[in-house]
């Protein structure tokens, strides 16, 4: 059964994201707030079939340690799901992603009207000052700038390798960060097209004070993330 209900949920996870980017394009058009709705409600048309169709129920917790307003949020990357929420939870998320994404039919065109940073990872230093300068011009259009510190998606429980990305974009911007922790792997893992009944949670974290040398700002953001992360894990489900 769920071979049979996930393998539904993945025709109705690409079908939707094509019926949503051809029927709405039209706001591609428009100012940015109408490009940002159609993604939004995406992401939760996408959250009603996960429920519906494979029993995966998402959880928020700490939402009222969300930011307002212009903000840095660090947050755990375990498969899709994590990329989607931020347009559920946060006002005006801004996503850290490949360029190579940019590329993609759809996905592509959205992110690109949307402004998200994209990051070439083949471009060395000069990437990480591209995203750091981006990041911060995103921040002064009063956005949340969504980063995956880890830069890649990884198994839940797993080590954790924290990337130099976050720190520079902390130092830059010379303000909190917010942690994101979540379990979502375990449901939704980054790897095959299964889907596991059971409930995700994304927790916002109190978050990482302002004007911390780099050892201790990295330090604090992995305790926090991957300690409330590794909280959340159950026993894995049977496969």
């Amino acid at each position: 059964m769920t071979t049979v209900r996930s393998l539904v949920f993945t025709a109705w996870l690409y079908l939707s994201m094509a019926i949503f980017a051809v029927g709405l394009s039209p706001a591609l058009l428009m100012p940015h707030g109408a490009a940002m709705a159609v993604i939004r409600w995406w992401a939760k048309f996408v959250l009603f079939g996960l429920r519906w169709i494979c029993g995966v129920k998402v959880e928020f917790r700490g939402l009222r340690r969300r930011p307002a307003g212009p903000a840095l949020v660090a947050a755990k990357h375990q498969g899709m799901l994590d990329v989607i929420i931020p347009f559920v939870v946060l006002d005006d998320p801004c996503m850290v992603m490949k360029k190579e994404l940019m590329a993609l039919p759809f996905f592509g065109w959205f992110a690109w009207k949307t402004k998200m940073i994209p990051v070439d990872r083949s471009a060395g230093s000069k990437a990480l000052k591209d995203m750091v300068r981006t990041a911060r011009e995103r921040v002064q259009q009063g956005r949340q700038v969504v980063i995956f510190p880890e830069g890649t998606r990884t198994e839940p429980g797993a080590a954790p390798d924290y990337k130099p990305g976050v720190a520079a974009i902390y130092r830059d911007l010379d303000g909190p960060c917010w942690p994101v922790a979540t379990n979502s792997g375990v449901h939704w893992p980054a790897h095959g097209f299964r889907r596991y009944p059971g409930t995700v949670v994304f927790e916002f974290l109190e978050p990482v004070p302002a004007g911390l040398k780099r050892p201790e700002f990295m330090g604090q953001l992995e305790e926090k993330i991957e300690g409330a992360s590794g909280a959340m894990l159950q026993p894995a489900p049977i496969r």
